[in-house]
């Protein structure tokens, strides 16, 4: 059973409802009836009644729970909810109602604030800024976590290193240029979601050029200082670097280029030191390697919130609502 034919049956078993705000969107629509249709999870679609269940023309959503923010009797206790989280701000309830009834966004993420949903999928239609500005906003970063990043699961055919084929890579999708305490919280992320979606033990190996001193520069001693700060921080997690990629991952170049370390040549969470680095790192294995790339999943958000690339097929979505589920049945 590939990766996520077991996130969808471990969504089945613990049955989580997830909000899908961006129902303008067919894809969007496509995947709920799908997910419906193959009982991964529970959907809400936002949006007015009508509308919805004409632009799903010829699809099933009847399963689906279709809220109107301009027609529900939650709406007073959102834009309470709301005016409370965001009064240093200034807001006043005729803001707040302004924003939730036009941005589905916002009324999607407080519908997971509020309890009434488990977590929140979108990003079809809308960039990434407007998929997370609600949500640090509104949900705020999960507790003991600085900031929110995030991965991709790579899934390598006929690949015997990692975790039978199976990496995350982070952070490949949202945080630019991270220092050493952002690289090491990364990491701490990093291994707990890789803990709760794939199901073994995390093995970190933070990225590089240089293996062990074997260059001398100031991005080496970033990631140098961001795996002393990782070691420290989660004493309980096997992190060990520098490494570059193939002493990270191949067990003989490991053994030649880190002897002694126990992390070398085993890792299957690898932290890029920087956006450039895990973007171009993911989409060269997604395209040179055929992997499967899940992602880019958002975490530190102290609920499941996650991003799509607008280019994503109805297929991608269902991805991503399965393993939006799985992570908010593991939350706490």
């Amino acid at each position: 059973m590939g990766f996520i034919d077991q996130i969808k049956q471990r969504a089945k078993q613990n049955m989580k409802t997830i909000v899908l705000p961006e129902t303008s969107d067919r894809r969007t629509l496509e995947a709920a009836s799908k997910i419906l249709a193959e009982g991964i999870a529970n959907i809400i679609l936002v949006g007015n009644k009508e509308a919805v269940e004409k632009g799903a023309e010829g699809l099933d959503i009847s399963k689906a729970k279709i809220v109107d923010p301009n027609n529900n009797d939650k709406l007073q206790s959102y834009i309470d909810l709301l005016v409370d989280l965001r009064k240093s701000k200034g807001m006043t309830p005729e803001e707040a109602k302004k924003i939730l009834t036009t941005d589905y966004l916002y009324y999607g993420v407080i519908m997971v604030k509020a309890g009434d949903a488990d977590g929140m999928v979108a990003g079809a239609i809308n960039s990434t800024a407007n998929v997370l500005r609600p949500s640090l906003q509104i949900l705020k970063t999960a507790p003991n976590t600085k900031l929110v990043s995030s991965f991709f699961v790579m899934v390598v055919p006929n690949c015997e290193f990692g975790a039978n084929g199976t990496f995350i890579f982070s952070d490949s999708g949202l945080v630019q240029n991270p220092n050493s305490e952002e690289l090491a919280a990364i990491a701490g992320s990093s291994a707990k979601s890789f803990d709760v979606l794939v199901g073994e033990e995390p093995i970190v190996a933070m990225l590089s050029h240089s293996t062990k001193g074997s260059a001398a520069h100031a991005d080496v001693d970033k990631v140098v200082e961001a795996t002393k700060i990782a070691k420290e921080l989660y004493p309980d997690v096997k992190i060990d670097g520098e490494f570059q990629l193939d002493a990270a991952i191949v067990p003989s170049v490991g053994a030649s280029k880190a002897p002694g370390s126990e992390i070398a040549g085993k890792a299957n969470v690898l932290i890029f030191p920087d956006l450039d680095a895990g973007n171009i790192g993911y989409k060269l294995v997604q395209r040179l390697a055929k992997a499967e790339a899940y992602g880019p999943i958002t975490q530190g958000i102290a609920k499941p919130v996650n991003d799509l690339s607008r280019g994503c097929t109805a297929e991608d979505i269902v991805g991503v609502i399965a393993i939006t589920a799985v992570q908010a049945s593991a939350n706490k």
